[in-house]
């Protein structure tokens, strides 16, 4: 097939773009940056367009008419952002997004959306105010893409325009598919973690997320905060078992995700931010860490002190992955100790190659300077 992959640069879509090429597929890339794709990007079978969606003269309609499967993976996805620019995430991920599936209509292109899980919102548990006799059961906090209510804060809590963009974006869908024989599939991904996930050295799209935020904090001997006590659970994915689902997605057997949503993640990986922040640690000092530097703190902020005013959260999410299992014969294979492992490896080693370049770039800027002033 010829696939449009919009976000293809990202941290999913440098994953998923490699493994379609290496499946024989012919991508074209859209992406604002190409720094994680450089080492396919000369690929003959990948043309990389290096193009801002909200520019509105990049060529979409072309694009699209002339590819047999659209992916969009185009988001903001950090939380710092849905505080500090609230409108312009609303406008990225519902207006822009809209135009692309539009153009999918138009031209009945088969558009694969991806969303989160974050539409979700919070559980029964916070609403309940302590109504519930078990509110520990995981059948509280457990979401299904057909049948789950969605429960999003109050309107003050902007952080939510994020989640309602999102799943606007898929009531739209929906519509388009009920009157205009639209073929679409929705994926909600479930906290993916692994290699290239986030920047941890000059970051500039807001506090990256809290993996990246921990690993960077190992690295460079910073406090690991917890907001609000890190009492908020999640199931983490890792990044390979979640390329696996998403290429069985771009297959497509027998039509099994025509209008479909699936949520992709590993409900057997539930775990605290505080837990997640003790594990990280525990393995870096196991691992990784220099014996004679201290480890770093954990400390617990407010939601005010770190994100800024407008922050509520999700407490509990735990993918029903019963759907892909069925249609897609899928099931995640990585336990949360071997993805933290294999993930935190590749920023020690990225972050090692970064400073040596660094280092050896003032090194040689100083030979410049002293040569000059010789």
């Amino acid at each position: 097939m010829k696939i449009l992959c919009l976000g293809a640069a990202g941290f999913i879509g440098s994953h998923l773009t490699k493994r379609m090429l290496d499946e024989g597929h012919t991508i074209v890339a859209v992406d604002i940056y190409d720094d994680k794709i450089t080492e396919f990007k000369d690929h003959e079978r990948l043309t990389f367009i290096q193009q801002d969606i909200r520019r509105p003269d990049w060529d979409l309609e072309r694009l699209v008419q002339d590819s047999d499967l659209v992916i969009d993976l185009i988001a903001y996805a950090n939380p710092g952002l849905y505080i500090k620019l609230p409108m312009e995430v609303f406008r990225l991920n519902f207006t822009e997004n809209l135009k692309i599936a539009d153009a999918c209509v138009k031209y009945k292109r088969r558009l694969i959306q991806f969303s989160t899980c974050e539409v979700y919102g919070r559980t029964l548990v916070t609403c309940a105010n302590g109504g519930l006799k078990d509110p520990e059961n995981p059948s509280y906090a457990t979401f299904s893409e057909d049948t789950s209510e969605f429960i999003l804060g109050p309107v003050e809590k902007h952080r939510w325009i994020y989640a309602c963009a999102k799943q606007l974006l898929e009531r739209v869908l929906h519509a388009q598919g009920l009157e205009k024989e639209f073929n679409y599939t929705i994926i909600r991904p479930f906290n993916f973690i692994g290699p290239k996930i986030d920047y941890l050295l000059d970051e500039t799209d807001g506090i990256p997320r809290v993996f990246s935020f921990f690993m960077d904090a190992l690295i460079n001997g910073t406090q690991m905060k917890l907001v609000d006590g890190g009492q908020q659970r999640r199931c983490y994915t890792y990044i390979d078992d979640a390329i696996e689902c998403i290429y069985r997605v771009v297959e497509n057997p027998n039509g099994a995700c025509d209008k479909q949503i699936f949520n992709i993640g590993s409900p057997d990986n539930e775990v605290s931010i505080r837990q997640l922040a003790e594990k990280m640690r525990d393995i870096y000092a196991e691992k990784f860490a220099d014996p004679s530097v201290p480890l770093p703190e954990i400390v617990e902020v407010s939601a005010d002190e770190f994100y800024g005013k407008g922050y509520e959260d999700s407490d509990r999410r735990i993918p029903d992955i019963r759907k892909a299992q069925k249609l897609l014969g899928w099931q995640p294979k990585w336990g949360l100790r071997d993805m933290l492992i294999d993930s935190m490896k590749y920023y020690v080693t990225e972050y090692m190659e970064v400073k040596k370049k660094r280092i050896d770039g003032e090194f040689m800027h100083d030979i410049v300077r002293h040569a000059n002033a010789a």
